[in-house]
Parts: C-alpha cells; sequence; structure tokens
C-alpha cells in the first residue's frame, strides 16, 4: 500500500509540473526604481532624442515613450523556446498616434507601438500599432540586408486609443505564417517607437510583457 501511495505522490507531482503554465516575464516596470530604466534592457536609437520613462498610469506600473521626429527603442536578449513557450502577451496604450504613418509606404513607416520579436536565424516578426493600415494585415517589410522582418498590424487608428489594451499572439503560429518554417528559438525583443518619417509626435505606454506557455 505505501509503494501505491508513494507512486501516486509522484505522479502527482509530475502533473503539476506539467499542468503548470511556464512564463517568462521580460518587462516588469514595477520593479523599476523610480527615475531608472529596466537594468537588462538597453536603448537602442535610430534617430532624433529619445524619451523614455518609468511610470504609473492609470495605477499600472509601466514604460512611457515618446517620440518627436524621432525612432528609439528598448531591447533585451532572451533565450526562449516557442516550443515550450509560443505566446506572447503584453499591455499597451497609445495616447497619440502619428496621423499619417502607415507601415506599407516606407515615406510614412511610423508607428507609436512596436514589439518585435528577433529569431534565431535572423528573422523579425514585429507586433504594431499602425495609424492606418488594417488590423490584421501582415506584410514583409525589411529593408535591412541579411535580416527579414514581417509586421503584423494588432490595433489600428485611434478607436482604442487612450486606454490600456492587451494583447496575445502565439509567436509560433505567427512566424510559421511569416516564413513558411518552424520557429528557431528567440533572441531578442525590442520595444519601439517612431515617428520620424512623416515629422511628427507619437506617444505609447508599455506594462508587463512576457513569454507564456498558455495564451491570456
Amino acid at each position: 500500500m505505501k509503494k501505491v501511495l508513494f507512486c501516486l505522490t509522484v505522479l502527482f507531482l509530475v502533473v503539476s509540473v506539467f499542468a503548470t503554465p511556464l512564463a517568462i516575464v521580460v518587462l516588469n516596470a514595477a520593479v523599476v526604481e523610480p527615475g531608472r530604466l529596466p537594468s537588462d534592457w538597453q536603448i537602442k536609437v535610430n534617430h532624433g532624442r529619445p524619451d523614455i520613462s518609468v511610470c504609473k498610469e492609470d495605477d499600472v506600473a509601466c514604460l512611457h515613450l515618446k517620440s518627436v521626429k524621432a525612432s528609439f527603442g528598448l531591447e533585451k536578449g532572451v533565450d526562449v523556446d516557442p516550443t515550450q513557450m509560443p505566446f506572447l502577451t503584453w499591455r499597451w496604450k497609445v495616447t497619440q498616434l502619428p496621423p499619417t504613418g502607415d507601415f506599407r509606404h516606407a515615406s510614412r513607416d511610423d508607428q507609436a507601438a512596436q514589439v518585435l520579436i528577433a529569431f534565431a536565424d535572423h528573422r523579425i516578426v514585429s507586433y504594431i500599432w499602425d495609424s492606418n493600415a488594417p488590423a490584421g494585415t501582415m506584410e514583409n517589410v525589411s529593408s535591412i540586408p541579411l535580416v527579414r522582418v514581417v509586421a503584423v498590424v494588432c490595433e489600428s487608428g485611434g478607436g482604442r486609443a487612450n486606454r490600456w489594451i492587451g494583447e496575445s499572439r502565439n509567436v509560433a503560429a505567427d512566424y510559421e505564417r511569416a516564413y513558411g518554417k518552424s520557429a528557431p528559438h528567440v533572441k531578442g525583443i525590442r520595444i519601439q517607437i517612431n515617428s520620424q518619417h512623416t515629422a511628427t509626435v507619437a506617444e505609447s505606454y508599455f506594462g508587463e510583457v512576457a513569454f507564456r506557455s498558455t495564451p491570456q
């Protein structure tokens, strides 16, 4: 009887481990000291002057980005197996869109908020809040040698601006849809904003960002 109980206990523990959702939180502004930026993220500037701060908005600890004719972001190296944690979840809020921004046109390729996922094979899937391109649009936007970028429009226009929006994307499925093969490991993530092409102002906020084994 003792052996049976022992085996059942072990089995229960094994099942519990496999049943517990996995998660890697890559951005949690709540644990960042006031006046500082997340220590494990690096500022990347493409154009102009970055304006990034940690704040609390609607009682949500968050990262604030404001672009005045600029292009910049925060980048972090990761190592995530998309077969184990295929879902990317995040919260964002846009308060000012570049009015004529549209990723489908190089001269107007500005967005108030982007989340870029870099894979081990130098391919990127970029989730964007575009000003004009319809939600659900997926197109190749690569202009960097040896790097391929496919953008996915998660939100479009100002209909849901000025409020927190939660997103959940299956990055493994999006990668396969974009590139026609199984996704390799995720090696990096970037949160970005830009308004240099349209010479305008854009503003956004980001809450928690995480890779998960289950959707939210």
